[in-house]
């Protein structure tokens, strides 16, 4: 296998990753205020939420990495 291959098996395994991260979020938490949900305006996110959070900006980072590096490969 040579690098391209690589890349594009990683990318896919990481989009994957990426997609199950942000569904598996708190759901009502974006524009749920204006119509009808909480009105809680600032919230801090523990435990668990926070170590998705977390994991969601890390996917991502590295999707992007590997995009560029596919795309210049």
């Amino acid at each position: 296998m040579n690098l391209n291959n690589i890349l594009s098996i990683v990318q896919v395994v990481l989009a994957a990753l990426l997609v199950a991260s942000i569904l598996l979020q708190a759901r009502g938490t974006g524009l749920g205020s204006s119509f009808g949900g909480e009105g809680n305006v600032y919230r801090t996110k523990r435990g668990v939420e926070k170590r998705l959070f977390q994991a969601t900006i890390v996917l991502a980072i590295l999707f992007f990495g590997v995009s560029l590096a596919n795309a210049l490969v």
